[in-house]
């Protein structure tokens, strides 16, 4: 079991959830613009802001704004606002 947040283990949320990211900006379902936008923009703070907490070190703080980040894009796949397919990005119906 691993108990420390490395900068790896950091690297590797970040690469997944900016990945996620650019599939649900291109995966908006018709009539929910507004709200994907509300999401995307929510994704994009948390990011910056675990971006920000990795500069100073505080890996932990930065660990749980990318886990915030991702939890808001599973929010809008489970909402229907977003149409994608990919299980092992989103947690899907």
């Amino acid at each position: 079991m691993q108990s420390k947040i490395t900068k790896e283990k950091l690297e590797k949320y970040f690469i997944i959830t900016s990945k996620a990211l650019e599939i649900v900006k291109k995966s908006i379902i018709k009539g929910k613009k507004q709200e994907a936008s509300e999401i995307i923009e929510m994704v994009s703070n948390y990011l910056s802001d675990a971006k920000h907490f990795e500069s100073k070190g505080d890996f932990v703080n930065a660990f749980a704004a990318i886990n915030y980040a991702h939890g808001w894009l599973d929010s809008g796949v489970r909402l229907n606002v977003f149409n994608v397919k990919d299980d092992k990005l989103f947690t899907i119906k």
